[in-house]
């Protein structure tokens, strides 16, 4: 084996998501890998692989269904991904359930119903590259936490009717919950804070409804109980909510991070010879910003070729942002970003088949208004931080920065 070791032990902290997956990607169309509580699984790392996998019938996200050691009770809750496979929302539902849960918010993220944020997201974006502004520009600035992170809570927040209040116990709980690093006792009790707080969203919709998601979740809850239970209303706000602002994130941190690391190819897109357009999607297929998303089980035996057999009811990991450096599928610079590349739509980083990712069209627009605008307001903005220096976010799921310090006019102080 290319790993040496079998079942090869997953770094928790995401240290080297690139490195990892080019490692277990040597070892065949399926690498038998170690979680958290001496959980095996096998892990995808290849493009073709992954792309069949994630429109196989043969593959469930159901683990109350397909997964035997959930089912007999070998996994309870303090497996601390427990959370990740018991949820009762579209992202962990298979078959007619998945079709059930998904149609319930389907229209709401259409490509037409993104555009119509676009004011939104046009002001939201303004108002926080105000507040940059105010900052002395040889002094550094998280463009995380001050901008990556902002806009995408902001807008996801204003289309679920979530209030200023409550913004911050969802965002530390959110965080909480990717940190793949964390014990059994923390994530309970960041998953214990956002149920917690998502209780009261529902609680104050249903008291007083208003013109958004969450409130028309509530509707349907509440008209036709049939459709969807109290713990499906709950759980569905906290994958929207969750999911439709970390990928979102990451995407905007990725890419700043990338174009100024590339000067050449940030000249080329700020006169226009490459569009913005070209950088999102480079950044989706090079620098994806999900990684592996938990878990998937085999509902049959899988041959994979290569003498690799997933077996009934085994885990299966999916890595989105490793299918993007598929040398076979890339070429041999797959690992070079390159806003040029011909090919560069070819990705899965918003998923394939039933699971694609419903809120895409929306975190593209986010990055297609928030960073011509970022650059265009900051031209002379530069890393305060040599990239090798960057803190990844501690997580195998999630793929960005824990913050990345800009000085947004470095000559000001001259």
């Amino acid at each position: 084996m290319a790993t040496s070791v079998c079942p090869y032990a997953m770094d928790l902290t995401g240290s080297d998501l690139a490195g990892e997956a080019a490692l277990l990607r040597r070892d065949g169309p399926a690498s038998r890998v170690l979680l958290p509580g001496g959980v095996t699984a096998w892990a995808v790392t290849r493009h073709d692989t992954a792309k069949r996998l994630l429109s196989d019938p043969a593959i469930s996200k159901d683990a109350s269904l397909h997964w035997p050691s959930l089912k007999d009770g070998r996994i309870d809750d303090d497996w601390p991904l427990h959370h990740w496979v018991t949820a009762k929302n579209m992202l962990s539902a298979y078959g007619a359930e998945h079709t059930r849960l998904r149609r319930l918010i389907a229209g709401a993220f259409t490509h037409r119903r993104s555009e119509a944020l676009r004011p939104q997201v046009v002001q939201h974006t303004a108002a926080l590259l105000e507040s940059l502004a105010q900052r002395p520009g040889d002094e550094p600035v998280d463009l995380i936490a001050d901008f990556a992170l902002e806009l995408p809570i902001q807008v996801i927040c204003e289309l679920f009717g979530v209030s200023e209040a409550e913004r911050p116990q969802l965002r530390h709980g959110l965080s909480e919950s990717f940190r793949t690093s964390a014990t059994a006792e923390e994530v309970r009790a960041a998953q214990e804070s956002l149920h917690q707080v998502l209780a009261e969203l529902v609680a104050a919709k249903r008291l007083a409804p208003a013109d958004d998601l969450a409130s028309a979740l509530v509707w349907t809850r509440e008209t036709d109980g049939a459709r969807l239970t109290e713990q499906e209303l709950v759980d569905t706000l906290l994958l929207m909510i969750g999911a439709g602002h970390e990928t979102t994130v990451n995407l905007l941190g990725n890419a700043i991070v990338e174009l100024l690391s590339h000067p050449d190819q940030l000249e080329q897109v700020v006169h226009g010879a490459t569009g913005w357009d070209a950088v999102i999607e480079e950044t989706l297929r090079a620098r994806g910003p999900a990684a592996y998303v938990p878990l998937r089980f085999a509902v049959q035996d899988i041959d994979l070729g290569e003498h690799v057999v997933i077996r009934q009811g085994d885990p299966v990991l999916i890595s989105f942002a490793a299918a993007g450096l598929d040398p076979e599928q890339h070429g041999p610079d797959a690992h070079e970003f390159q806003v040029a590349r011909p090919n560069r739509h070819d990705h899965l980083a918003f998923g394939h088949g039933v699971h694609y990712c419903p809120g895409a069209s929306l975190a593209r627009l986010e990055a297609a208004v928030a960073l011509p605008a970022l650059f265009a307001r900051f031209p002379r903005m530069r890393l305060a931080r040599a990239v090798q220096d960057l803190e990844p976010t501690p997580s195998f799921i999630t793929n960005g920065f824990r913050e990345i310090p800009i000085l947004l006019d470095p000559e000001s102080a001259a």
